[in-house]
């Protein structure tokens, strides 16, 4: 059973130095409120994976929306992402600055880069970004040929924190996602050692065909409400 803890308890158990994932796209799913604690926690040196990093404006005409809030903080020392084009704080603190380090990975890739590291597999085989600078990559562990085919082998990724969001949570911490809010949640539940899970709405139970997320991948549950 999870713990059902408050957004400043589920804030001060992320420490510095603390790789976290962070579920979302563009803010699209993403743990708005515990994000929001975060960024005025005064944690730091965080090294993140994430689809990207939000980007400056939000829709509700946010000064800095989702992840956005804690790269302008400065809060994260290391970066693993798909895309950061939205956020051109995070090309001035890299290319600039020289106080965040990036590492861009093919979309696809990461997936199944975090579905590996969730099941316990010593990387993943994809003919993604062969010939192309991915080869270069950190987590590319090199390349092999398979019936006359190229393919990259791609280390999994795993964290210290997952940090998801759920549209409804029960009490058991099964996670119900409304739509593409599912996004990079589900995997990522997966592949950490301690997972936050922040819900719009905590209720009684959800439907057993309904659960996307087993409650049995979540250690804390935090009520964000509606964003």
């Amino acid at each position: 059973m999870p713990k059902f803890v408050s957004i400043e308890e589920a804030a001060k158990l992320i420490p510095d130095g603390a790789t976290v994932m962070f579920g979302g796209f563009m803010g699209c799913g993403s743990a708005h409120k515990l994000i929001d604690a975060l960024s005025k926690s005064g944690v730091k040196d965080l090294t993140v994976i994430a689809n990207d990093a939000s980007m400056p404006g939000g829709p509700l005409g946010e000064e800095y929306y989702a992840l956005a809030k804690l790269v302008h903080n400065k809060q994260i020392k290391k970066l693993i992402a798909t895309h950061v084009g939205l956020n051109p704080e995070v090309a001035t603190q890299n290319m600039v600055d020289g106080t965040l380090e990036v590492v861009l990975i093919p979309q696809g890739s990461m997936a199944e880069m975090i579905r590996a590291g969730g099941g316990g597999l010593g990387g993943v085989l994809t003919p993604t970004g062969v010939g192309t600078i991915v080869e270069e990559n950190p987590y590319c562990l090199g390349k092999q040929t398979i019936n006359g085919r190229d393919y990259l082998l791609m280390a999994p990724l795993h964290a210290d924190f997952a940090v998801i969001a759920g549209a409804k949570i029960d009490k058991n911490g099964n996670v119900w996602y409304k739509g593409d809010t599912s996004n990079f949640n589900i995997v990522m539940a997966t592949a950490a050692d301690t997972v936050i899970a922040e819900a719009e709405e905590i209720v009684e139970q959800i439907t057993p065909e309904d659960v996307c997320t087993s409650g049995v991948f979540v250690d804390y549950v935090v009520e964000g409400g509606k964003y």
